[in-house]
């Protein structure tokens, strides 16, 4: 008995070591790191929501196109999370289509917002980017899984663990897995299931959730994950770099991207 008791111990001693340097001590660094800036929008309405440029005018880009970008939210809650969406476009089309969910009235929202448009005053970075036939075969499943998105009702938004905008874009990802790309680890509510094992989102591991509070991701594509109240940290070895709660993926780009998605970067 003693035995078992020393070994629990030893346990219990580890578990809160490793919960102070992966979670606590990342996230307090990222926290100072982010109310040092002098760059911050102080609330909604005088916020830069102008497009950030990073997309061609959509008939000078004749190719079909797919993007996925992230972009820091706003305030405090910059420190924990980026805000996901779905930008697409056929082959000649004279538009680029944007997909977000928000918090308020219907979640689900078509062109609410320029289609690489800045949120809260953050820039955002490339997730995914497909141009070509790769774009023009996912674009029809991705139009059919927002339409079919499970928590489109108003009142279904939940900020914190999900369903949230990331949720919505791990969804339309779970219905293309052969885009292989795992949104970055501050993508929070991207693990939120109401199924306790699942696929992951490319098709390439397995995820265990407890509706997005806890939660254990084992993929090829999404790499090593634990998540604890929505706060993930892990390691990708395909391509290899660490993730911290907080500055999310330190490290090669993920595939498909043209930028880390790491420390967010002041307004430009």
């Amino acid at each position: 008995m003693p035995v078992m008791l020393l070994a629990l111990a030893w346990l219990a001693r580890t578990l809160v070591l490793a919960l102070v340097l992966l979670f606590l001590l990342p996230l307090a660094a990222h926290a100072l790191w982010w109310w040092s800036r002098d760059d911050l929008a102080p609330d909604w309405a005088t916020a830069d929501w102008s497009s950030a440029r990073l997309l061609p005018a959509a008939t000078a880009a004749p190719e079909a196109l797919l993007r996925i970008y992230a972009a820091r939210v706003g305030r405090w809650r910059g420190i924990f999370a980026h805000h996901t969406w779905i930008v697409v476009k056929e082959a000649g089309a004279a538009r680029y289509t944007r997909y977000d969910v928000v918090g308020w009235g219907r979640p689900v929202r078509t062109d609410a917002y320029a289609a690489d448009a800045r949120w809260f005053g953050n820039p955002p970075q490339v997730v995914l980017a497909r141009d070509g036939a790769a774009a023009a075969d996912a674009i029809p499943r991705i139009r059919a899984a927002v339409a079919a998105y499970p928590y489109a009702q108003a009142g279904s938004y939940s900020a914190w663990p999900g369903p949230n905008s990331n949720t919505f874009v791990a969804h339309v990802l779970r219905a293309v897995p052969e885009l292989a790309v795992a949104l970055p680890p501050t993508a929070l509510g991207k693990d939120f299931s109401e199924r306790l094992v699942a696929w992951t989102p490319s098709g390439t591991g397995l995820q265990l959730s407890a509706r997005g509070y806890l939660g254990l991701t084992l993929g090829w594509v999404e790499g090593i994950e634990v998540n604890v109240l929505g706060a993930v940290a892990g390691l990708d070895l395909r391509r290899p770099a660490l993730k911290l709660p907080g500055w999310g993926r330190i490290g090669m780009d993920p595939a498909g991207a043209t930028g880390t998605l790491i420390a967010p970067t002041a307004r430009s």
